[in-house]
């Protein structure tokens, strides 16, 4: 147990960090911090990682009530609250507002869609952080960002199949066995959306994952 306490003390440490960028925000990664930190083992691991102790206090806030499921008190924030204001300097013209929203309304979640979204000049001009920079700058608009999240969950997943193929062509060491039980909640819900080829890319996974075990 103490390897996979280790594992799941981990990822839910990654979860507080990269809240910023987790479509849903902290309604979504709080379930996940109630639901898999029951464990006195995975709060013994968080208690020896940086910035564990301020995800054990917000999750002793969660369970006590003190803190609403789709919050944090100000004091916990990660990284002291600085990403919490990127919002306000990223921004879209009229124009590509316009353009972006005749794109998202036409959107599909199909890796054809995808590429054309990513291939958008308003897009591609903020790089690497695409998918964030734009949620950011669209974040007053609650019917183009529900839009968006469908984008950056279509581009999740096949970032995830694409990862799971890799594995799956190579002889995997024990850390990467590891790693796929750390990563195996995403597999578990992207990989099923490529239907049949999919739920057999992740019972093989499970597989690999169940060696360690």
């Amino acid at each position: 147990m103490p390897q996979q306490a280790h594992i799941i003390a981990q990822r839910l440490l990654n979860l507080y960090r990269q809240e910023h960028v987790i479509s849903g925000g902290w309604a979504a990664v709080n379930q996940v911090f109630i639901a898999e930190s029951n464990d006195d083992q995975v709060i013994a691991e968080l208690e020896n990682m940086p910035t564990g102790k301020r995800l054990i206090a917000h999750i002793n806030n969660l369970r006590s009530g003190k803190t609403p499921m789709n919050s944090i008190d100000k004091d916990l924030l990660p990284y002291g609250g600085l990403m919490s204001g990127i919002e306000v300097s990223i921004h879209l013209n009229p124009a590509e507002i316009n353009e972006l929203k005749a794109a998202l309304k036409k959107f599909q979640p199909t890796l054809e869609n995808l590429k054309a979204i990513k291939n958008m000049p308003l897009v591609k001009k903020f790089g690497t952080d695409w998918a964030q920079d734009i949620k950011a700058a669209i974040s007053s608009d609650s019917e183009m960002s529900a839009k968006w999240n469908v984008v950056i969950q279509t581009d999740k997943a096949y970032r995830i199949w694409n990862s799971a193929q890799q594995l799956l062509s190579e002889t995997l060491t024990n850390r990467q066995r590891a790693q796929i039980q750390a990563d195996m909640p995403e597999y578990e819900t992207f990989l099923p959306m490529f239907g049949d080829e999919g739920k057999g890319m992740l019972a093989k996974l499970r597989t690999f994952m169940s060696s360690l075990n």
